[in-house]
């Protein structure tokens, strides 16, 4: 019997509503107030797949471990296979703790109110993406992910979306030399802005592309890099308003203010710089690999 460990999404209506963590939740609900509309009908889709998902299990003859992905995943080793149960974000989640040598399989739960580009199935296909990832059916894609460095310390080496680099006010100026070194013609430029996004391909879909930047292919091993409402005296251009970071480069920030941060992958990981502090960020070598997703070329 193989044994698969399903790293389980946790609804924001369980949260909210059923745990208590937000009491005007239910307030809301009750009025029927169009902040809150999607919360029950998502966790009724997603226990419903969850369902789905232990039915396939039974009928695989797989040896599920149902794991919230609120706590630290348990050693992978004993694991055939990952699979995220939710949406694009709890893979995102879940991947920080998965090596360069582990498959995973995102398992969409609630389409109709999820984009789950990361997912290579979703439900109503719970079984049959699961018997062919299991059988080494499912076509896999590498995924580069990013390290991160402020001065010699690791922050982060999985960084699969991107990593926002700014002033710890949203209203404040981020100021800060970016310098790409490079083997030939490295260059650099003082700027003043609302921040700095950077990431790998995968990421280029959300806040990159958002801000600016380009929709990179899936397998491409680039980072890009993408400045936040740059500001340039009148006359003047920016020299780096965005661009690539090639494998073996290394993008630097040399931050000029007393009270920066890095925001990797999300809200949840924040990173303390201070002045003077120099932050690098280049391809990781742990990519990550991803069962059954479309690819962009």
């Amino acid at each position: 019997m193989k044994r698969v460990l399903f790293v389980v999404k946790e609804s924001t209506y369980h949260r909210y509503v059923e745990r208590g963590d937000e009491p005007r939740a239910q307030v809301l609900l009750d009025q029927g107030d169009p902040t809150v509309r999607r919360m029950l009908p998502s966790h009724i889709d997603h226990m419903r797949t969850l369902e789905e998902v232990r039915a396939a299990c039974a009928a695989l003859n797989l040896e599920g471990h149902f794991h919230d992905s609120t706590s630290p995943l348990p050693p992978l080793d004993p694991f055939e296979l990952i699979v995220t149960v939710g949406g694009d974000g709890t893979l995102l989640s879940a991947s920080h703790s998965i090596g360069a040598n582990r498959r995973l399989l995102g398992i969409n739960s609630a389409p109709e109110h999820s984009v789950g580009f990361f997912c290579g199935a979703r439900s109503g296909r719970v079984r049959e993406a699961l018997d062919a990832a299991i059988g080494l059916k499912l076509i896999p894609t590498v995924l580069t992910r990013m390290l991160v460095l402020n001065g010699d310390q690791v922050v982060a080496r999985r960084v699969l979306n991107e990593v926002l680099f700014c002033h710890a006010s949203p209203a404040a100026t981020s100021r800060y030399i970016l310098a790409i070194d490079r083997t030939v013609k490295s260059v650099d430029e003082e700027q003043k802005s609302s921040g700095i996004w950077i990431g790998p391909a995968a990421g280029s879909t959300a806040a990159q592309r958002s801000a600016g930047g380009d929709i990179l292919p899936t397998d491409s091993t680039d980072l890009q890099f993408v400045v936040r409402e740059p500001y340039a005296p009148l006359g003047e251009e920016i020299v780096l308003p965005k661009g690539l970071v090639h494998e073996g480069e290394t993008l630097v920030l040399h931050n000029k203010m007393r009270q920066a941060k890095l925001f990797i992958d999300g809200e949840h990981t924040v990173v303390d710089v201070g002045l003077g502090d120099v932050v690098r960020l280049r391809v990781s070598d742990e990519p990550l690999t991803v069962l059954g997703i479309d690819r962009r070329s």
